[in-house]
């Protein structure tokens, strides 16, 4: 598994703020493969289950495989699992493009997002270090036009995942989604 894994995840804890790196586990990582059934793996042993998908007990697992960031056809794939609102099972999107080799190349396998914060806010990830910000300014703001204000904001390389306003009202069907 060497170059495989950076063996490190990033735990968010949105109410406390804080913010905290743990090991990946390679033995766990070889059983489970990343991605689906390593993400899959993390939520069954936090009790995520039973959980009211919409709580802050929910979480969010943003996780790379073995294969994201390589020279490998495809491999920018990611996942997010989480327990989903619309079916109450545990649901896993794939989805590529770039956002996954960055995460990778940034020094994370995974995000563990977990509770609620006081206020709406997002993520920037810079390498190593990850803040929590106020996204107050960008509620209401389509897709498309928050990745253009964020890349205005943080550069024109960095790569945007957000929510948009069907995920702010919490639509059940509603996706975290790169542009593409």
């Amino acid at each position: 598994m060497s170059n495989a894994y950076y063996e490190r995840i990033a735990r968010i804890n949105l109410t406390t703020g804080e913010i905290k790196t743990e090991p990946m586990d390679l033995e766990v990582a070889k059983k489970f493969i990343g991605g689906r059934g390593l993400g899959t793996k993390i939520l069954y042993d936090e009790g995520v289950a039973t959980v009211d998908p919409l709580s802050p007990d929910n979480k969010l697992v943003y996780i790379t495989g073995p294969m994201t960031g390589s020279n490998s056809p495809s491999s920018g794939r990611y996942m997010v699992v989480t327990k989903s609102p619309l079916t109450g099972m545990i649901a896993c999107a794939n989805s590529g493009g770039i956002w996954g080799a960055k995460l990778k190349f940034a020094g994370w396998d995974a995000l563990i997002v977990e509770g609620q914060a006081p206020d709406w806010c997002y993520l920037n990830i810079v390498d190593d270090k990850i803040e929590i910000l106020d996204a107050r300014e960008y509620l209401g703001v389509l897709s498309e036009e928050l990745d253009d204000k964020l890349k205005e904001k943080h550069g024109a390389d960095c790569s945007v995942l957000n929510i948009g306003p069907a995920g702010e009202k919490q639509v059940l069907l509603a996706a975290v989604r790169p542009r593409w």
